[in-house]
């Protein structure tokens, strides 16, 4: 297997950026603009009618525009909708309201009917986006459209100091959107590398809310794994063509980490039986980003289970997902697929799967001087006073007495034992043998 060394240098701490707010010009390849009839938001008339049934069913009564704000259509929209919903006695004027609006309320007919839909799912949120859109929303921002450049990774891993050789390989993965493939000893930053490889790419991507299959409504747009972005736009707001289809989310590029917990129900679409909401495979929201198996051959499924699910997508770019339903849909395959392992790779998987993973990179442990350099400079960050010699004691006596390997993680480990032990006690920061071998033995005890 070729591989490339990772630098031994230490890894920085990181600095976390300003909120930005992007405009048109910073969301590439795609806009979702507002659309202008049911037909355009590609719906029809029976799912508008559900939501805002369902919606008035839990809210009692609500102004039209209020209606729309719900399930973030333009309010132009449904008010053809509303006004077929009242000639057909569904719906009735409770009151009016201010801007030529009125306040909404179910009729009997309108209230049985309600409470037939939301048996059947209880989602009354923003409409659904058709999956024809969503597939063609993410192939237009596909990470292998975005072709970052050598400068790209170099700003991404600027706090890793990453050798030219290392930084070209990863940047051809992610400039062709292929599988990654980080191996080596723990401790040594591969997670820090695989968490940090998509900022080399463009920094956001619309995402919708949640997609439509034949009535059946697949949640992608998750709070707990996306971090939504205020959109600014154009000054020119009173085009049509500028305004944003509020069913749709402007997000930073997404990374996904999945460990020990992955099972392969993890990588279907399974519905809450409480709601009738099916919730989209981590697959589906990291596409557009990147899915990392960290901890990978340590899954609760054995290798060759998830490598057989994986095979076809990785191959051909697109996976096919079976709905709670029965109904199978294929979707976009388009992240960029990170495995992060501390095991040796032909020991968990055969050959056939790692020619599907074509960028391979082994982490490396530090060498001494590498330690020296980062253990002196994370204790005075950390605002120790100390004697350069106290390394030396640290590396004879704890590290080449007993043969132990240095590992980059080691050096902020250590000093943090050391903090804590001169805080509780109510010391000053100084480093000292005898704290040193405190530290130690707390930390490795058990090793």
């Amino acid at each position: 297997m070729q591989t490339v060394a990772l630098s031994r240098e230490p890894i920085k701490a990181a600095v976390a950026p300003l909120p930005r707010r992007p405009s048109r010009s910073e969301t590439h390849g795609f806009f979702p603009s507002e659309p202008q009839s049911i037909e355009a938001a590609g719906l029809n008339f029976a799912e508008i009618e559900g939501l805002i049934l369902k919606f008035l069913l839990n809210r009692g009564s609500a102004a039209g525009r209020h209606i729309a704000s719900q399930i973030k259509l333009p309010f132009g929209l449904i008010c053809p909708v509303l006004l077929e919903l009242k000639s057909q006695m569904l719906v009735t004027y409770r009151d009016s309201a201010p801007m030529n609006d009125y306040l909404y309320e179910l009729t009997d007919t309108g209230l049985m009917r309600a409470r037939q839909r939301n048996e059947r799912c209880t989602f009354f949120g923003a409409a659904p986006v058709n999956l024809e859109d969503y597939v063609e929303s993410v192939w237009k921002q596909s990470i292998e459209k975005s072709k970052p450049r050598l400068t790209d990774l170099k700003r991404a891993f600027a706090e890793l100091q990453l050798p030219p050789a290392v930084v070209s390989q990863i940047g051809q993965a992610v400039n062709a959107g292929r599988a990654l493939f980080l191996y080596g000893q723990p401790g040594n930053g591969k997670t820090s590398i695989a968490e940090r490889v998509i900022r080399a790419v463009s920094e956001y991507v619309w995402i919708p809310r949640t997609i439509t299959v034949t009535d059946e409504i697949i949640r992608l747009y998750d709070p707990s794994t996306h971090e939504a972005v205020h959109y600014e736009a154009e000054d020119d707001d009173f085009d049509v063509a500028n305004r944003v289809d509020q069913r749709w989310v402007l997000i930073k590029r997404p990374t996904v980490v999945t460990g020990g917990e992955l099972t392969l129900e993890m990588l279907e679409c399974n519905r809450n039986p409480a709601t009738g909401i099916n919730e989209a495979p981590l697959q589906m929201k990291s596409n557009g980003g990147a899915l990392v198996i960290d901890d990978f051959g340590r899954q609760r499924i054995t290798t060759t289970e998830l490598l057989n699910r994986w095979i076809v997508p990785l191959e051909k770019g697109h996976d096919y997902l079976s709905l709670p339903s029965g109904r199978q849909i294929e979707v976009p395959f388009a992240q960029l697929l990170v495995f992060s392992t501390n095991l040796d790779p032909t020991k968990i998987v055969d050959e056939a799967f790692l020619r599907r993973i074509p960028y391979k990179v082994e982490v490396f442990d530090p060498s001494e001087a590498d330690f020296r350099a980062l253990f002196c400079r994370t204790a005075t960050q950390m605002g120790f006073s100390f004697d350069p010699k106290i390394v030396d004691y640290l590396l004879n006596k704890h590290y080449r007495a007993p043969g132990r390997s240095l590992r980059f993680c080691h050096a902020r480990d250590v000093l943090l034992q050391v903090k804590n032990l001169c805080e509780f006690h109510e010391q000053a920061f100084v480093l000292t043998e005898t704290n040193i071998d405190v530290a130690i033995y707390n930390y490795f005890a058990g090793l």
